[in-house]
Order: structure tokens, then sequence, then C-alpha cells
């Protein structure tokens, strides 16, 4: 862990938008793919957003297609997220993801090896 930085998140009220960042590391270059994934105290962690490293379009969860947008910068290596009209329930810790996947499981937690330590969001009015 540590090896992807992550920025963003907070105290945020029903209706805004979340903005978060994911930077990665000499470490995570052999990955093909960087994801979102959130955890809500006693819940599975849920993957909500992933995208080729490389070239190709985002993939969303249900839970945030519609209201997500996630962007990578190449030359950087840093993806971008944004999830509008937040709901209390988009309230959790946000984990970026870095891996290599031979499949198209984007959001199973076990198809990433690298991961961020987490930012805290709290969506409440």
């Amino acid at each position: 862990q540590g090896q992807l930085r992550e920025s963003g998140g907070g105290s945020l009220q029903p209706g805004g938008s979340l903005s978060l960042s994911c930077a990665g590391s000499d470490s995570t270059r052999g990955s093909n793919h960087m994801a979102w994934f959130r955890q809500a105290p006693g819940k599975q962690r849920e993957g909500i957003a992933a995208i080729p490293t490389r070239a190709g379009s985002a993939y969303y969860a249900s839970s945030v297609r519609g209201r997500a947008r996630l962007v990578r910068n190449y030359a950087r290596d840093i993806i971008y997220f944004t999830l509008n009209n937040l709901k209390p329930e988009d309230s959790g810790m946000y984990y970026c993801a870095a891996g290599f996947l031979d499949s198209t499981n984007w959001f199973r937690p076990t198809s990433y090896r690298h991961w961020g330590q987490g930012t805290q969001v709290n969506v409440s009015a």
C-alpha cells in the first residue's frame, strides 16, 4: 500500500460534487488499469470506476453511472474522478487501485495489486 497517492475527499453536501485524483508511481507502471473503489462501514469494498492505462474508455458501476466521470492524464500518470449529485450513500472510504488485468473483472478488488491508503468522503446536510 501507499504506492498510489490519492487527494481530494472530505465533507460534502448532498447534491454537491466530489473530485478525487490519484497519481501512480514507478512501482505501478506495469499496470494496465487503474480504478476507484469505495467502502462504507460494515460493507464490502465496491468498485465504482476503472480505466485502461493506455487507451480506452472508462467503465462505471451502476451505482455511479450517469453521475461519474473518470479521465486519465497519460503523460503524468494521474487519474481524475468526479462524482456529481452526491448522495449520503456515497459516503465511505475511497481507494485508488492499479493492476494488470487479464480479464474484464474491473471491479473485483483482487484484480488489483497496488492500492492507495484511502481518502474519507462524508456526504451529509
